[in-house]
């Protein structure tokens, strides 16, 4: 991913996660930015970029959001035992939480992490408001990779500008 430049010189965005799966199981609506409550040595070890996504999602529970299932490996280097697998808190504006809640209980809907980054120095999350993707919806979505495959392969050649 090309990585932008901002005003202080630091890059716009270090991703250190992504969950590459997510898009192919899940169909996404929409995404949002939120930051992460974490420990110092899960900050440590998040910039050395061994954290996985996989399995990992989203729940509403008394007016907060948490991330589960978030793997962050232990830092080696610090004496602070922790769970790798902890439920994590999301940072949002109250008024967002409640909308994303409303939605994920009303509609049947899932909290999905996409990725996880660093922006400006704080670890954020981009979530995913998802619907569950069952069988043919897959093998549509196969289709039409195979059909825009063969449509480039037709074309590949011909017209010479």
């Amino acid at each position: 991913m090309k990585q932008g430049k901002e005003k202080d010189g630091l890059p716009e965005k270090i991703v250190v996660a992504t969950h590459r799966k997510a898009r192919h199981l899940y169909e996404i609506l929409e995404a949002y930015e939120a930051g992460l409550s974490l420990t110092g040595p899960e900050v440590k070890s998040l910039r050395s970029g061994r954290a996985s996504l996989d399995g990992c999602f989203g729940r509403a529970e008394a007016g907060e959001l948490f991330l589960l299932n978030f793997y962050i490996p232990p830092y080696r280097h610090s004496s602070e035992a922790s769970d790798p697998r902890r439920t994590r808190k999301i940072l949002m504006h109250r008024l967002e939480i409640e909308r994303l809640s409303r939605r994920i209980e009303a509609q049947g809907l899932t909290l999905v992490p996409l990725e996880v980054y660093f922006r400006r120095g704080w670890a954020k999350v981009c979530l995913a408001l998802a619907r569950g993707k069952r069988g043919p919806d897959r093998r549509e979505d196969i289709k039409k990779r195979v059909l825009a495959r063969e449509a480039r392969k037709s074309f590949k050649g011909r017209y010479r500008g």
